[in-house]
């Protein structure tokens, strides 16, 4: 047994994954490139009778608008997923600057998921801030030119991606260049162009080191994510854990998960999910979750201070009413339980467990 009172830091691996989704949403059939990329912020794209399954991030940044849904809502798709993540995303002066992180690429390869690194090229002013743009668009062309060399692409999504790292600084360049141009059309101050000659100069001198950047900022923020409990996680008597997962594609994912509690052998590992009015969580913060499970319910050799614990993945849905009741989505979201083995406790209390019936 080990007493941990504040925080706990579990280390596991990833060999494969293995895992059946269920909540995935139909997916809408677009041939119009244009409107798929600017309207969608996922789809079926049929290009010259090719479908392939694509969704957009709005952002590098992993804890904005919830790419994780919209990559898990391409899942069930049996062809080519791809996911579009922009290689900086710069709001101006006043605002935010993220980059995009190698855990994230490496995630996307252990899912199966192709990225495509793009580039923001037009944007306009945000009339309430002196230096800040707003509705930023990508780059159609670029992207729909990187699509079609996809289509012929043989080798599996873990190289396509690498080959995408060793190419970042294509879609870097065009980044700081239409940066510098959305700074003069819109009147507005950007960040320093120099923070993305920095990133283009540590990536191509070494990926070790642009993996060591990225997971320094991974960790920064999951340590600032331990100390801080959102309004969306219900704790009760678990406590926050960091989990370091290596896997077998050389990706460390410096993740955290909402309570972890000791129990014998075994560590319950929880991704909590609450609404304050709802009868359920949203369907984006659900989906949220089931990435987390994808990962949690595929660890292995999981240690604890250097101990081994059996884990127990499990997905909390809480809620602020009293008034639930049994649907077609907790119905689903069942299923997709019992299925990919892993603990699901509903707003009710009900518990699903793997085995039963």
């Amino acid at each position: 047994m080990v007493l941990l009172e504040k925080s706990m830091i579990i280390n596991a691996q990833i060999t494969g994954i293995k895992y059946t989704p269920f909540l995935c949403e139909p997916l809408n059939i677009c041939s119009d490139f244009e409107t798929a990329l600017n309207e969608d912020a996922v789809c079926l794209l049929n290009i010259c009778g090719n479908l392939i399954a694509v969704s957009k991030w709005v952002s590098p940044k992993r804890t904005r608008s919830y790419p994780y849904a919209r990559v898990c809502n391409t899942l069930n798709h049996y062809g080519k997923k791809a996911t579009i993540i922009p290689f900086v995303k710069d709001e101006g002066a006043d605002g935010d600057r993220d980059f995009i992180q190698w855990d994230t690429i490496s995630l996307m390869s252990l899912l199966g998921v192709y990225v495509i690194i793009a580039y923001y090229s037009s944007a306009s002013k945000n009339t309430h801030y002196a230096n800040k743009i707003t509705a930023q668009k990508f780059d159609t062309q670029f992207i729909h030119n990187e699509i079609e060399k996809l289509l012929s692409y043989q080798s599996d999504a873990l190289h396509w991606n690498i080959d995408q790292i060793n190419n970042i600084a294509i879609p870097a360049n065009l980044s700081k260049y239409h940066y510098a141009k959305i700074q003069i059309d819109n009147k507005v101050k950007m960040h320093s162009p120099f923070g993305i000659d920095k990133r283009i100069a540590v990536i191509q001198r070494d990926k070790n080191e642009f993996m060591n950047l990225s997971r320094h900022s991974a960790q920064a923020a999951q340590i600032r994510e331990i100390n801080t409990i959102q309004p969306k996680e219900n704790i009760t008597d678990g406590i926050k854990a960091q989990i370091n997962i290596t896997n077998y594609l050389g990706g460390m994912y410096y993740l955290t998960c909402d309570e972890a509690k000791i129990d014998g052998n075994a560590i319950h590992i929880i991704e909590a999910k609450h609404t304050k009015n709802g009868i359920l969580p949203s369907i984006d913060d659900i989906k949220d979750g089931l990435v987390k499970m994808i990962l949690f319910s595929n660890l292995k050799n999981v240690l604890v201070n250097g101990i081994p614990f059996q884990p127990i993945p499990t997905l909390k849905l809480t809620s602020g009413t009293t008034q639930y009741r049994e649907s077609e989505l907790s119905r689903t979201i069942m299923n997709e339980a019992k299925t990919n083995k892993f603990t699901l406790i509903m707003p009710n209390g009900d518990i699903v467990c793997p085995n039963t019936p």
